[in-house]
This record gives structure tokens, C-alpha cells and sequence, in this order.
């Protein structure tokens, strides 16, 4: 029951949060966590932009987060991010679920895997979109090894910086 509550009141605070963004939860599974931007309406460019300060609104939630059975523990999430097309649809009669398939959905889940805790990883496909946005502070992890895709360039999102508009 101590696991069911802690995920309970995790996954409900992240429930309260991603209403603030453009993003769809897939599902949760055990202990993963799984959203998506641009679908089912596609957005362009701006889903690495939601997912990204998602992910920043996300690790600095844990700030107040109490695990209930274990009060003096602070939560260490991991978050990877990664962009590319996917196929999405309703799968199943008894229990119908939305999913999705494809390499990006793996390649995200490679993120997380092979990210750090407290650290939000990401590919150098979401890393080039979110440059665009000219207000994320990515800073280069290096070459990662990662299974199924082999070496891949990966990085480190720090923040948001705000800009000045004149």
C-alpha cells in the first residue's frame, strides 16, 4: 500500500501540472510516466518547448514533494526527452488505450534509462529544437551509448532563461 499511496500522490501531482501545458498523458506504467506533445493535434516545433518546461515545472515540484512512508527522502526522478514521429492510435476492445509506437517512443525511454537523477536528458533532435526557442540552457553530456541506437549525442537541460523583448 506504501508504493500504491507514493505513486498515487506523485502521479496525481504531476496530473495537476501537465494541465498547465500542451501535452498529452500516454500512460503510467509501475513507475514510469509517459506524456507527448503534438498529438493528437499537431503543434510544430512547440512540443519540444512544452515537453522541455514540463519537464523543468516537473523536477521543481520535488522541491515540496513528501513520499509519505518516507518523509526524509527526496524523490530522484529522471526525465528523458526526445523528438521524432511516431504512430499513435486506440488500441483494444475490452480496455481500449491510446498509445503510441515507433523509434521516438523508444529512443525517449533510452533518455530517461540512461539519464541521471534530477537531470532532464535529451537527444540531439529535441536538443536542435529547442535551440531554436533561443531561451533553454542545454549544456553537452557527450556521447551516450545507447541501446538499440549505439553512440548518440545527448545533453543536459539546465533551464529556461527569460528574454528581453524590446
Amino acid at each position: 500500500m506504501q508504493v500504491v499511496d507514493f505513486l498515487n500522490d506523485l502521479y496525481s501531482c504531476f496530473d495537476s501540472i501537465i494541465e498547465h501545458f500542451d501535452v498529452y498523458k500516454v500512460e503510467t506504467i509501475g513507475d514510469a510516466y509517459m506524456v507527448a506533445s503534438g498529438l493528437p493535434e499537431r503543434n510544430g516545433i512547440e512540443h519540444a518547448r512544452e515537453i522541455a518546461r514540463l519537464a523543468l515545472q516537473l523536477l521543481r515540484s520535488l522541491e515540496n514533494f513528501k513520499i509519505r512512508h518516507k518523509p526524509n527522502t527526496k524523490l530522484k526522478l529522471r526525465i528523458g526527452i526526445h523528438s521524432g514521429t511516431c504512430v499513435a492510435g486506440v488500441v483494444g476492445m475490452k480496455m481500449p488505450r491510446y498509445c503510441l509506437f515507433g523509434d521516438t517512443v523508444n529512443t525517449a525511454s533510452r533518455m530517461e534509462s540512461t539519464g541521471e537523477a534530477l537531470k532532464i536528458h535529451v537527444s540531439h533532435e529535441t536538443k536542435r529544437l529547442l535551440d531554436e526557442f533561443k531561451t533553454f540552457n542545454i549544456i553537452y553530456r557527450g556521447e551516450t551509448e545507447v541501446k538499440g541506437k549505439g553512440m548518440m549525442k545527448t545533453y543536459w537541460l539546465h533551464n529556461e532563461v527569460e528574454t528581453t523583448h524590446f
